[in-house]
């Protein structure tokens, strides 16, 4: 495995390269700056160590074995991998993360996140040369939690930066935390509900005869949130608040929705607004993101989030631009 290793370096890569496309073994020695009988000598040296032919020795041109084409097809795509990687590592030097993980909020507007990292995706470096102008050397990952789920995500590493982050959490050590802002709910039911015509406002023991919908904490080792169930209600748990708009719209059950989301669907008439005993709710939401980093300034790549999200225009998008979330 070692000699097969040693084998496959970048010059002996760019030879087979260089040998398929000039079509034969003088042209590529020519190009290369070699005489053919070294040329030659280096690939029966690379056949050996493979213990596999790779030019088929009875055609007077430099026609590949089929061993010889799948080394030739991998070997282009390992030099175009190894260009990548040098130019990745050299934008990296220049300041930008290997990756960095975002926690959305189910509750946040998607649309506006996506156009977000769009906009990150679309940065480009100023510079003379291809890798210099191409994007940020990080790579985003994305991921979708609910309630204590995005801050558990934060705290225990699995991201960099939390977005929609409830208001019950206190100041951690290496967290810094800003406010996203406020975000109405409105309990409502489907037309056909049991619900639709009663007398508002509901009252608690109204409520709980009738089946909530809830959306299932994603976390695993905090303390889970609950929002508005009653003790004895029955409750259908669903893995998203899209799954709870699909099942509130279907008459499955009853429950508070956030304002933007139920908006369209009140006014087309698929839904009914109910006022409750409990008053009007709002969820009170932050941002926020590991800063424990011995003293360094964030990266770039957080940097850029950071900006976007000190932008009021940008956190209203986020609590209110939900239009598109089921087309």
């Amino acid at each position: 495995m070692s000699d097969r290793r040693q084998a496959l370096t970048p010059d002996a890569l760019a030879m087979m390269d260089t040998i398929a496309r000039t079509g034969s073994f003088a042209a590529a020695a020519r190009e290369l700056g070699r005489v053919p009988s070294a040329l030659t000598y280096s690939v029966r040296q690379l056949e050996d160590a493979l213990d596999v032919l790779l030019f088929d020795r009875s055609s007077r041109q430099a026609q590949l074995t089929a061993a010889g084409q799948e080394l030739l097809f991998e070997g282009r795509r390992l030099l175009q991998e190894m260009d990548a990687v040098a130019n990745r590592v050299r934008r990296v030097a220049s300041g930008w993360e290997t990756e960095l993980t975002i926690s959305v909020d189910d509750v946040l507007s998607m649309p506006t996140i996506f156009e977000l990292v769009q906009a990150f995706c679309e940065l480009r470096e100023p510079g003379q040369g291809a890798a210099e102008r191409s994007g940020p050397a990080t790579r985003l990952r994305l991921r979708s939690d609910v309630l204590a789920g995005t801050w558990e995500a934060l705290t225990s590493g699995q991201a960099d930066l939390a977005i929609g982050v409830p208001g019950e959490y206190s100041q951690s050590v290496g967290i810094e935390q800003r406010v996203l802002g406020e975000l109405p709910f409105v309990f409502c039911v489907a037309p056909h509900h049991a619900l639709a015509l009663a007398e508002a406002p509901l009252v608690d023991a109204q409520l709980v005869h009738h089946r909530a919908i809830a959306v299932a904490d994603t976390a695993q080792r905090a303390t889970p949130i609950t929002v508005n169930l009653l003790p004895g209600q029955d409750v259908l748990t669903v893995p998203s608040l899209r799954a709870k708009l699909e099942a509130q719209l279907r008459g499955l059950g009853c429950g508070f929705l956030p304002e933007p989301m139920a908006r369209p669907h009140l006014e087309a008439g698929r839904l009914v607004a109910k006022s409750t005993s409990r008053g009007s709710y709002a969820a009170r939401l932050h941002y926020a993101w590991r800063a424990d980093r011995g003293g360094l300034v964030p990266g770039r790549a957080l940097q850029w989030w950071l900006g976007q999200l000190d932008s009021p225009a940008t956190r209203q998008a986020l609590l209110q631009r939900h239009a598109g979330l089921l087309e």
